[in-house]
């Protein structure tokens, strides 16, 4: 695959993910598509190959702690805070067995 095309796929998911992940808070999303966009222009004019693989791979790494670590919250009130999980975050919460279940 070119390199091209691994930056443009980097630079979609990217976006795909701010969207997700700061969903309804338009000072967020307008503050994170500022910033990839900026970082994406001020390293177009990378031509080293080895540079450019370094910055698809931090990219690719930002995505996944954006998508895998962040939260989002809302100020309710002056002492409370609402958390709001995106689906994809929540887990089956079931504890550890040592015994493998029966299946029904």
């Amino acid at each position: 695959m070119g390199t091209r095309v691994k930056v443009l796929r980097v630079f979609k998911s990217l976006h795909r993910t701010r969207m997700a992940v700061f969903k309804d808070d338009e000072r967020a999303l307008a503050a994170a598509k500022l910033k990839i966009n900026e970082e994406f222009r001020k390293n177009k004019h990378e031509s080293s190959q080895e540079n450019i693989e370094k910055m698809i791979k931090m990219g690719s790494d930002v995505e996944t702690v954006l998508r895998e670590g962040v939260l989002q919250m809302e100020h309710v009130g002056t002492e409370r805070l609402l958390l709001r999980p995106r689906e994809d975050l929540l887990l089956e919460n079931v504890p550890y067995c040592d015994q493998p279940r029966k299946k029904s």
